[in-house]
Parts: C-alpha cells; sequence; structure tokens
C-alpha cells in the first residue's frame, strides 16, 4: 500500500495548541523490528540538577503544588536541560509540563498526586477515540519536546475526580494521567502509576519512545494502561499492567480526518509484560486504525486474566488504511472469560461521521501471525470470520498452540493461511471450521455458513475535506 502524504504540518497544529490562560512493507516484520535497535538514552548527564523543594515545594499532600513543579522544569529547561528532581513527599498538582531535555525523577516515596479541580488542568486539542477535539492535557503532558524523561522509583496516582467521559455539560475530554504530543526520544521507566476511569500514559503522535519496568494500574471502565497513538519506534518492555480496559492499545485515529493526516502506528515491539484485563482485551490493535498500524512484534507476554480476548485486532468498514505485519510469539494466556484471539476486519467500534467512503474504506488487513502460544481453558481459541470477501485477509499463520479449549478455530475470508502445530485439547466439536480460506494445514475442516456481502460505505455528494 502506498503512504499517504501527511496533510496538516505539525508546526502549523501546534500554534494552536495550549488554549491561552488555561493553567514500502519489509517482507519479514519480526526481522525488521529486531534490527532497529532500540537503544534510546535514559538521558545525557544532566547538566543541572535541581529540587523542587528549594523552589517553593512542600510535599505535604496537601499544598497545592502546581507553580512551584513547573517553576523548577521551566528553570531547568531554560538552562539547558538536566533533572528535576522530586524527594519523597506527597506533591498535590494541577497538570505540568515537562520541557526539551528534561528528566522527571521520583524519588522513593514520592507520590504526585492529581488535584480534583479539573480548573488545574491545562486544555488543547487533544485525540479521544481517533479525534483531534479540545480538552484537558495529562496530569504530566509535554508538547512538541525531545529528550523528555521520567524516572522512578516514585509514583503518580490520578484523581477519579477528573476522570470519565465527556458530558454534555463539560463535552471537554477528561485528562489522561501521562501524556505527549509530538514529542521525540521520549522515556519513563522505574515508577508505578494508578488511575480510574481514563487512560494512564497516552503519547500522540510521537517518535521513539521507551516504557520499562512500569507498573500500570487503571482499573475501571475507560481505564486503558498504554495507548499508542500514531506513534512510531515504540518500546514497550517489562512492564506490569492491570487495566479496566485494554491493557495495551495501539491506533491511529478514526475516519477521514486520520485517513487524510496519514499518520500510522508503525514499529512496535512489546516483550515481557505481565497484562490483567478487567474490562476488554489485554493487546488491542485497533479499531481507530484510519492511518494504519504496521510493524508490531510482540514477545514474551503473559497474560494473567482477560475480560474478553487476550488479542483483540479490530477495524471495521470506514476506517480505511491497514493492519499489516503483525507477529505474535511466545505468549501464554489463561483465565480468559471469551477467548485467545478475535480478528475482526468489518465491524468493531463505533463508526465515525465521517466514514472512508467505497473499498478504500474497507481496511486491509495481512500478514499475521502467532507462534509459540499456549492457553489454559479458553473459551475460543481463534475467532477470525468477520473479514469481507471484498478484501480478504491475506496471510494468516498460526503455528504451534498448545493448552485447552473449549472450542476451536474459526476462520472465513483468509488467502494464504499457514496452519500448523495446533496441539491444543479439552474442545468439544471441530477443531477448525471454514470458509472462503486457502492454504496450507486446513485438512478436515468443516464448513461454516458463508458470510454475507460487506456494505461499503457510500461517497457523500461533498469530499470530506480537513476543517
Amino acid at each position: 500500500m502506498t503512504e499517504r502524504m501527511n496533510a496538516s504540518p505539525r508546526r502549523t497544529f501546534l500554534k494552536t495548541m495550549l488554549q491561552a490562560g488555561a493553567a514500502a512493507t519489509f517482507t519479514s516484520p519480526v526481522f525488521a523490528l529486531e534490527k532497529k535497535a532500540h537503544t534510546t538514552p535514559v538521558t545525557a548527564a544532566p547538566s543541572v540538577q535541581l529540587n523542587v523543594r528549594d523552589f517553593g515545594a512542600i510535599g505535604d499532600g496537601i499544598t497545592l503544588e502546581t507553580e512551584s513543579l513547573q517553576r523548577t522544569i521551566d528553570r531547568c529547561g531554560v538552562l539547558g536541560g538536566g533533572e528535576v528532581i522530586i524527594p519523597a513527599g506527597r506533591y498535590l498538582t494541577g497538570s505540568v509540563s515537562l520541557r526539551t531535555k528534561v528528566t522527571l525523577r521520583l524519588a522513593a516515596e514520592c507520590v504526585i498526586l492529581g488535584s480534583p479541580d479539573l480548573a488545574h488542568y491545562a486544555v488543547s486539542q487533544v485525540r479521544w477515540e481517533g479525534k483531534w477535539i479540545p480538552g484537558y492535557l495529562g496530569l504530566i503532558h509535554a508538547l512538541d519536546a525531545r529528550k523528555i524523561a521520567v524516572l522512578g522509583p516514585g509514583s503518580i496516582e490520578g484523581n477519579v475526580a477528573v476522570a470519565g467521559r465527556p458530558t454534555k455539560e463539560n463535552p471537554l475530554r477528561r485528562p489522561a494521567l501521562i501524556e505527549f504530543l509530538y514529542c521525540d526520544d521520549v522515556h519513563l521507566e522505574g515508577f508505578s502509576t494508578s488511575y480510574a476511569h481514563m487512560w494512564s500514559i497516552h503519547p500522540t503522535c510521537c517518535d521513539n519512545l521507551v516504557f520499562r519496568n512500569l507498573t500500570v494500574r487503571s482499573t475501571l471502565t475507560n481505564g486503558d494502561g498504554i495507548d499508542i497513538d500514531s506513534c512510531r519506534h515504540v518500546l514497550i518492555d517489562t512492564c506490569d499492567i492491570a487495566s479496566g480496559d485494554d491493557c495495551i492499545s495501539l491506533k491511529s485515529g478514526r475516519g477521514e480526518e486520520a485517513y487524510q493526516l496519514a499518520r500510522p502506528t508503525e514499529d512496535v515491539r512489546i516483550v515481557n509484560c505481565t497484562l490483567e484485563g478487567r474490562g476488554f482485551a489485554c493487546i488491542g490493535i485497533g479499531s481507530e486504525t484510519s492511518a494504519g498500524i504496521r510493524r508490531v512484534l510482540i514477545e514474551g507476554c503473559r497474560v494473567t486474566s482477560v475480560y474478553k480476548f487476550a488479542v483483540y485486532i479490530k477495524s471495521r468498514v470506514g476506517r480505511g488504511a491497514f493492519i499489516e505485519d503483525l507477529t505474535v510469539r511466545d505468549m501464554s494466556a489463561a483465565k480468559m472469560r471469551m477467548g485467545f484471539l478475535k480478528i475482526s476486519q468489518t465491524s468493531a467500534g463505533v463508526q465515525d461521521e465521517n466514514p472512508v467512503p467505497g473499498l478504500d474504506g474497507l481496511p486491509l488487513f495481512r500478514n499475521i501471525s502467532f507462534l509459540r502460544i499456549h492457553v489454559d481453558d479458553a473459551p475460543v481459541l481463534v475467532e477470525a470470520k468477520e473479514i469481507s470477501a471484498d478484501k480478504l485477509l491475506d496471510g494468516l499463520t498460526l503455528d504451534g498452540f498448545t493448552g485447552t479449549c473449549a472450542k476451536g478455530l474459526e476462520l472465513a475470508n483468509i488467502t494464504h493461511a499457514t496452519l500448523r502445530g495446533i496441539a491444543v485439547s479439552g474442545f468439544t466439536g471441530p477443531l477448525l471450521r471454514i470458509d472462503n480460506v486457502t492454504g496450507k494445514g486446513l485438512q478436515g475442516a468443516e464448513k461454516l455458513p458463508p458470510r454475507g456481502r460487506t456494505e461499503l460505505v457510500a461517497t457523500p455528494a461533498v469530499p470530506y475535506k480537513l476543517h
């Protein structure tokens, strides 16, 4: 698929960001990802080291510390960068903004506490369910910054009073806990977070991200752990995430807006993570995919329990773009309420008010591989039948599945499928049911009822234009 040109320069977008007064595909994606070195340094040796206590911070958990924290960060930034030290204590704050070449170091027994008052959070254009809308920025955030870091071992605690979904009375998107917009070279390591009813970590349109050794607790509905949104060159390494929605979500926007902006999520590695999905999936690929998702490697991860599917690859008619070159290997999964893997190309997620019309609006799925997977008592092993005959899933490899499941595999509208080493037990009925599937390892499959034709989005009388 030919990559479309980005229609909205970053600098033009950022001129209107902060509201005044408000506080060519690789043939082997795995090889390509492994050759890409994620060696982003934590930071260079800091040129200065500033302590927030020297700038008026108290750390009693009662005094609002926003001004003192921001003053320290700003001072560090204008001196050329370095470390801002937050010692032991409890620091109540509204949103604070990191600056280029500044590292925020949270000492042991340091707790950053989010204010319960939305008036203490800055307002900007932010992404919400795949669309740019006005909203509150994250408690810790950065705009167009580079070489920034937040390091532990302290913790960051959001306030549920400011979480949740936008309302008619207050249509602004609620603040994420940690959020980066158009940043480059971001490193988060060694701290813990807690929040509820809203996303914990949300980078958007960023490059070169490393998230390592994080403990993320983002419980209750809408509580995603880490949302990677139109970002490139990402490493999520050895993180422990318990989420009220998706533990890790990869996305790239929704509808014609994101399709025309054409900023995919690409070159992502998720390794050695422990995941507990209390509300939806442990790893969600989509459904906001209108700029595409490609070159993703997930390996060595463990799903301890999940409310729906351990891995859910999803999009819908009207999204357009692609999900391609995805490899999941050496994963184990237990305590699944619905199953291990679901793939839905046509019907996941809400329809956009400006969907991508015609056959272009039907997403392309290709080159998806699952290797060496172990499941314990999966209700369903693989469900991949919400796929259109108008645009087949091209290339699905399922190789080396072990463990137990109640139901096997159901596949529809797939070409170049490869099934081998499916050595599961405990299921009733046929292990494999298919419709319009070609490839290897399909012997003995029973027939699924044929799928109906896919209704595409009609072309509007007036073509969509970014506005």
